[in-house]
């Protein structure tokens, strides 16, 4: 009668221990991933109900820096910045003085892609230098690609300064 060795149930070959950890080790990693992914889905799900309102009256100068029947640029310091916006916290706008106390405020961004369009008085146009879009003094649209006139500001005046309802840029959902 011969006898068979077997092994004992209980014997553990020293890869085992190598693979549960490794089999750990991957589970914890893919848990780290899945949690560094979920972070910014959630604050992007979350982030409608936490609506900021990125807006507020801000003074362009006195009546007396805009001439009745004239545009004019007109700058003014952007009050939602950071400390790495730089210059392009400093925004700037086309004011026309109607008569009065009646203006037409303007971003200066086109509507088409958003560059900075330029008021030509000979002419009496704002014009794109990207794609040639032109608008009239008044701000509708006369030729090009842009879809609609340029983006007006609202104003008010108190103890004669220009004040505008700015912050942040318009775009082609939500005008200023």
């Amino acid at each position: 009668m011969t006898t068979r060795s077997s092994r004992s149930p209980t014997h553990r070959t020293p890869s085992s221990s190598r693979r549960g950890f490794l089999l750990k080790l991957g589970a914890a990693l893919n848990v780290v991933a899945g949690t560094l992914l979920a972070i910014p889905l959630v604050g992007y799900v979350l982030s409608s109900i936490r609506h900021r309102k990125y807006q507020a009256w801000i003074a362009l100068g006195s009546l007396d820096d805009f001439p009745e029947n004239q545009t004019r640029l007109a700058t003014y310091d952007n009050p939602f910045t950071v400390p790495w916006d730089g210059q392009t916290a400093h925004l700037p706008c086309w004011v026309r003085r109607l008569q009065g106390e009646r203006f037409q405020v303007f971003a200066i961004n086109c509507t088409h892609l958003g560059c900075p369009v330029r008021w030509f008085p000979e002419s009496g146009l704002f014009m794109c230098p990207c794609h040639g879009g032109s608008f009239y003094e008044d701000g509708s649209h006369a030729a090009g690609p842009p879809p609609r006139g340029l983006y007006e500001y609202e104003y008010k005046v108190e103890n004669g300064t220009l004040l505008i309802r700015g912050g942040r840029l318009p775009t082609l959902q939500e005008s200023v």
